[in-house]
């Protein structure tokens, strides 16, 4: 089903940053009940969607900075990056940069996408802490 929807979401869209985002969230999941072998295969397997959705998001004028997909990409890739890979300091520099650009950007926002974006912003926010 996967390997489907990947065919149909390729390009460099919003819907190729959402897609990646659900799949390194699937491969997370997995990464986290999983042991052994299998736990590595999805854990790459969820840092490879992330780092290809990251990538699509900063990218040109896909994605603004306070974009809620973009902020929870970035919400769920720290904790994978904690949770499951341990590595302490990424997973901070991640929310923290997402954090920061956002904070740019929220002086062009209307009162709905304000809230929406500074309500994810403060789960990245706490995740910091």
């Amino acid at each position: 089903l996967l390997k489907l929807i990947a065919d149909l979401c390729k390009g460099e869209d919003k819907g190729a940053v959402f897609f990646n985002k659900m799949a390194g969230d699937y491969h997370r999941y997995m990464a986290e009940y999983n042991t052994g072998s299998a736990r590595d295969a999805a854990a790459n397997a969820a840092q490879e969607k992330y780092k290809a959705a990251t990538a699509l998001a900063e990218s040109g004028d896909i994605m603004q900075p306070t974009d809620p997909i973009r902020l929870g990409l970035a919400l769920n890739y720290s904790v994978f990056n904690y949770e499951i890979l341990n590595e302490y300091e990424e997973a901070k520099s991640i929310a923290k940069k997402a954090f920061d650009s956002a904070v740019e950007d929220l002086d062009r926002l209307g009162e709905m996408e304000y809230k929406d974006a500074t309500l994810i912003m403060q789960l990245i926010r706490d995740n910091l802490t």
